[in-house]
């Protein structure tokens, strides 16, 4: 995907706030354990969207920021998390001042930024020994047969889940961590609805995709006649810290 390319679909999530809001996943406990240090950690949720990762870290009591590019995105996160501090602005130019937060979190986006220029702009909101992380949901197509036919019907192409930082971030370190996520048929219709690839369709190939996941859990065995059912999840993570 070259830089237009990216910046396009990177850009086009604020008209599917909503249904990002309903059909994306959280992130489970255990990965947060890994990826957080002890105590309690001031925490940059960067790239928020509409505030998934951002109310697990609330959950815990932890003093969390929240900074996402789109206004449509963020609009969604002051609307469900209205307690939270939440700033427009991208991991190449963060709206915080130096030293302003030990941890940075970074879900299902890190393959949006500019890396060059977002590592050095995040080391400098970091406090000294602060940490970067950053994770993703990724389905598990193997896991079941319904799961691999929904990639093939959205065309799931493997996006680059590069975990790479580089200084002055020192080694990095990774994790994986397998759960299930219980969705409604709705809710699955939402989850295709605010990928990227299916923001930027003509609105009648759109109509189609959309379709076709309807008619998936219409009649497919292990989905018909269900009100829900488990969508398996691997939550990739990977993690530096400063000097």
């Amino acid at each position: 995907m070259d830089d237009l390319t990216r910046s396009a679909h990177a850009n086009s999530f604020g008209p599917a706030a909503r249904s990002y809001e309903r059909g994306r996943p959280g992130y489970p406990a255990e990965a947060l354990d890994w990826l957080l240090p002890p105590g309690r950690p001031r925490v940059l949720d960067l790239g928020a969207g509409t505030g998934k990762l951002t109310r697990a870290l609330a959950g815990r009591g932890l003093p969390v920021t929240a900074v996402e590019p789109s206004q449509g995105m963020i609009e969604e996160l002051r609307r469900v998390l209205p307690a939270v501090h939440a700033h427009q602005g991208t991991a190449e130019n963060i709206p915080l001042p130096d030293d302003a937060v030990d941890v940075v979190l970074v879900a299902q986006a890190w393959h949006w930024v500019d890396v060059d220029r977002a590592v050095p702009e995040i080391a400098r909101v970091l406090a000294p020994g602060g940490r970067l992380g950053v994770l993703w949901n990724v389905r598990d197509e193997s896991a079941a047969a319904w799961v691999h036919r929904l990639g093939i019907i959205i065309d799931s192409a493997d996006q680059s889940r590069d975990p790479a930082m580089g200084p002055p971030f020192g080694p990095v370190r990774t994790a994986e961590f397998r759960w299930t996520d219980r969705v409604s048929p709705e809710a699955l219709l939402d989850l295709v609805a605010s990928r990227s690839r299916v923001i930027l369709l003509p609105a009648d190939e759109r109509a189609a995709l959309l379709a076709q996941v309807r008619q998936l859990t219409a009649t497919h065995p292990a989905l018909v006649g269900h009100t829900g059912f488990d969508l398996p999840y691997v939550t990739e993570c990977a993690r530096a810290d400063l000097p």
